[in-house]
């Protein structure tokens, strides 16, 4: 059993918050973490056909059936029941009686703003971060395992391959749950549009090049990606705007939720397709937004990760405030420290003078460094960043 960081942050939500609501992508453990959460709570399931049919017919007799509360597994599935949930909690005082779970944002997101307001800590459960995979000696033993293996549980507590779970995960989850959710009808314009998105990780969103290259239309692809990020499987990470503001790239950038299914539907099917792979670069990005997404997650805080880019190409990978201070991150897959790739923490800084930045540098190598220019850190050491955020 890998022990989840949120867990501790959950459990504090259940002793002022009468529901705790987990979302996340299909696969990222929230199943087994509300379960743990939930102890000796009765679990029920509305992804079970009959159970998700009586809670529908009778939402008040199917609640009936847990006065002490209960786990209410993919809740989305039955919307119906949080304006009934509502009545049960608001009369019984209870703090941490249910606890709920949810993979599609849509419908829960919305459900709860209009049923559950102020009764409801919401927090997001993401795949393994490193680090919750090092503390149980379970991490990869490479980077190009790490990015072409990714870090859904499955891969990890599983004997499974990586290439043929992410196989089916596509096929089930990806293909199954969003394609039906988007009512596609082509079918092959919607994989082409997905591995498009993939190879397109770390790179500013551009729509009509897009919808052109998947042979659909601009409004098309804009439906389609929201979509994907309703079910967590991609995320857009905005421009930070700070004091240049009119000189700045305004357009967002497009990420996954983990590196090994993007290298999956680019075609990487193994570590050493990596080795030379023109999107080894873009998929380390990935991979270290990412855990910088998590870490935020994990706290119980939304993620809040940004970059910055002007109109003359400086750019800072990845910026996260903490307080007062903005930590400036360069991400580099390189496994060799090159002096330029400061040069964009260089610019900013003198651009923002008046600005607290701390400016950190996360490489493919494998040795920690203090220089005045940033703190470099080596991809296994992530943990020493993620703690200073």
């Amino acid at each position: 059993m890998i022990e989840r960081r949120l867990l501790s942050v959950a459990r504090n939500s259940l002793r002022g918050f009468p529901v705790v609501a987990l979302t996340g992508p299909r696969q990222s453990g929230k199943t087994t973490l509300a379960r743990i959460l939930g102890g000796k709570r009765p679990y029920a399931s509305l992804e079970d056909p009959d159970t998700r049919e009586y809670s529908t017919n009778d939402p008040r007799g199917f609640l009936s059936q847990f006065p002490d509360g209960a786990v209410l597994d993919e809740i989305q599935r039955c919307p119906s029941l949080f304006s009934y949930l509502q009545g049960v909690v608001d009369t019984d005082g209870r703090m941490g009686r249910f606890i709920l779970t949810g993979s599609q944002q849509f419908g829960l997101v919305e459900a709860i703003t209009q049923s559950l307001a102020g009764r409801v800590s919401l927090l997001h459960l993401l795949p393994f971060s490193l680090p919750e995979l090092q503390a149980a000696d379970r991490a990869p033993a490479t980077l190009d395992s790490l990015l072409s293996g990714g870090l859904f549980p499955p891969v990890h507590d599983r004997p499974v391959e990586p290439a043929e779970w992410l196989k089916n995960y596509v096929a089930t989850y990806l293909e199954r749950d969003v394609r039906q959710t988007l009512k596609v009808q082509d079918l092959a314009a919607f994989q082409r549009f997905i591995q498009l998105c993939a190879g397109r990780v770390g790179q500013l969103i551009n729509f009509t090049g897009l919808a052109s290259d998947a042979g659909i239309s601009r409004p098309t692809a804009e439906a389609w990606l929201s979509v994907l990020q309703a079910s967590f499987l991609v995320f857009l990470v905005r421009p930070h705007f700070g004091n240049l503001s009119k000189r700045v790239i305004k357009t967002p950038k497009l990420y996954f939720c983990d590196p090994g299914l993007a290298a999956w539907l680019v075609g990487i099917r193994e570590p050493g397709h990596l080795a030379m792979h023109p999107l080894r670069g873009g998929l380390f990005e990935n991979w270290v937004v990412s855990e910088l997404a998590k870490e935020q997650a994990n706290r119980g805080e939304n993620p809040a990760v940004h970059f910055w880019r002007d109109k003359e190409g400086h750019e800072v990978d990845a910026v996260v405030e903490s307080g007062t201070t903005w930590n400036a991150i360069e991400i580099k897959a390189g496994r060799t420290v090159a002096t330029d790739f400061f040069d964009g923490l260089d610019f900013w800084r003198r651009q923002s003078p008046d600005t607290i930045i701390r400016p950190w540098l996360v490489y493919g190598g494998d040795t920690a460094q203090t220089r005045e220019r940033g703190t470099v850190v080596p991809w296994a050491g992530i943990g020493k960043l993620l703690e200073a955020l």
